[in-house]
């Protein structure tokens, strides 16, 4: 099974409208603007693990921003 590819460039538009729809001090927010500063794999894989541990509701809502600003 091969790694999965995230685009930190992406991550840092997610971070943005998820501290809209949560709070800009929420813990995904925080790790997830880190490791678009770092770039560094192992923060990237942190981060993308608290996305995931975020409300669903959240999670898509803020999906559902960056899909509307394309």
């Amino acid at each position: 099974m091969s790694e999965t590819k995230i685009d930190v460039e992406t991550m840092g538009r997610l971070a943005g409208a998820l501290s809209f729809i949560v709070a800009p001090d929420n813990p995904a927010v925080v790790a997830m603007r880190a490791a678009v500063e770092s770039g560094d794999p192992k923060d990237i894989k942190h981060a993308r693990t608290l996305f995931l541990r975020v409300n669903a509701s959240h999670r898509n809502a803020a999906l559902a921003m960056l899909a509307d600003d394309d």
